[in-house]
């Protein structure tokens, strides 16, 4: 089963939460920062959202930075993904 996203939105695989620190302390799950890194799996179409044109800035396999606590979380096939407007990737790290 795969993902289509629609419009503006951006189906992204965030990276796994440090479980330890620099110094060696093992975090709880509870106290994990949560990731800000991600890679795109799927982009949708782009199009008119809000009666804009929006223009898809992002391609498949590119390395983003997004909003801490953007997008809607879903599991599929027993893997994690995150789906977020383009507006919420912050930048493309190259």
């Amino acid at each position: 089963m795969t993902i289509k996203p629609l419009l503006d939105r951006v189906v992204v695989k965030t990276e796994k939460a440090e479980e330890t620190t620099k110094g060696g302390i093992v975090l709880t799950a509870s106290s994990q920062e949560k990731p800000q890194f991600a890679t795109v799996v799927a982009v949708g179409p782009g199009g008119v959202v809000d009666g804009k044109e929006v223009k898809m800035y992002v391609n498949v396999g590119d390395k983003v930075i997004t909003s801490k606590y953007s997008g809607t979380e879903v599991k599929l096939d027993d893997e994690e993904y995150n789906i977020v407007r383009q507006e919420d990737i912050l930048a493309i790290v190259e």
